[in-house]
């Protein structure tokens, strides 16, 4: 991040001294030294309401001045200077005020007479610092902004997949790494007339006989070693003779270290003439077997 000569030349400066010859002379400086955006005023009274209005990159500031002095004018820049940043540089004839004028918010002083390389060289040093900070916080404002517009579009994206999943098929499920139900959605839950949080880790009580065991070994070896499946096919046998069939399909989930932390998946039961309760039953039996 960098700041350059053209930004520095343009930079808002306003000189505060209340004699005509110090405005004169510093004002003469600045424009031959290129600096195109000068303004003062010899009233201390008037600078917080032109620097509200303004925001002045830069105030060079008088600290001895009748009616309102250069701390009380500081003060008064404290409160209505909302980057928290006062970007000034105090003039003075005092020493023992320059520490004073530090402690009170000021970023630099200038001695009076003037030393005109110095002056020069306090105000180019100045004004470059107090660009970068505007830069910086310009790019934190930007930068906090993106993360909430990224943030806001994961969470319509995610929405949009669920409701597809849920309107495309019977079931959406996720399991963890150990196969427990963390997450149900869609019928399923009116289904089974359970929670989700019963359902977590709990896969007791359902149907676990007529499956046909060569289909659930090959699921079996297929979510062991990882893999994703797309429109697995399974099948089941009830005690009444009927037959139903499910399709499958699912992803392992890995986090940002590529540590497997477990499946999500969606499912439909391809026997529309059976109860959907069974269907669902039947698909927790696999997914956990």
């Amino acid at each position: 991040m960098m700041v350059n000569a053209s930004d520095i030349l343009n930079a808002s400066i306003l000189i505060v001294d209340d004699q005509e010859v110090n405005v004169s002379l510093l004002g003469q400086l600045l424009r031959e030294s290129g600096y195109v955006r000068v303004a003062s005023t010899m009233s201390p009274r008037e600078v917080c309401e032109l620097h509200r209005k303004n925001r002045y990159d830069l105030i060079l500031l008088d600290l001895q001045m009748p009616g309102m002095d250069g701390f009380q004018v500081m003060e008064g820049l404290k409160t209505n200077d909302a980057d928290g940043y006062l970007p000034v540089i105090v003039i003075t004839a005092q020493p023992g005020h320059k520490l004073r004028a530090l402690q009170a918010g000021a970023k630099d002083f200038i001695s009076k007479p003037f030393d005109l390389i110095e002056v020069k060289t306090r105000i180019r040093n100045m004004l470059e610092v107090r660009l970068l900070y505007k830069k910086f916080e310009n790019y934190n404002k930007v930068l906090e902004q993106t993360v909430l517009e990224r943030t806001a579009e994961l969470r319509e994206s995610e929405a949009r997949y669920r409701s597809l999943t849920e309107l495309a098929s019977d079931w959406y499920w996720e399991q963890d790494e150990k196969g427990n139900f963390t997450k149900v959605s869609g019928p399923v839950l009116e289904m089974l007339g359970l929670q989700v949080d019963s359902i977590a880790g709990n896969t007791g009580g359902f149907q676990t006989q007529g499956w046909n065991e060569s289909q659930r070994e090959e699921l079996r070896a297929t979510i062991a070693a990882r893999q994703p499946f797309l429109d697995f096919v399974f099948s089941r046998n009830n005690a009444d003779g009927s037959q139903q069939k499910f399709q499958v399909s699912g992803e392992p989930i890995f986090n940002q270290s590529a540590r497997f932390i477990g499946y999500r998946g969606i499912g439909i039961e391809l026997d529309a003439g059976n109860s959907k309760g069974k269907a669902s039953k039947g698909v927790n039996d696999v997914a956990s077997a």
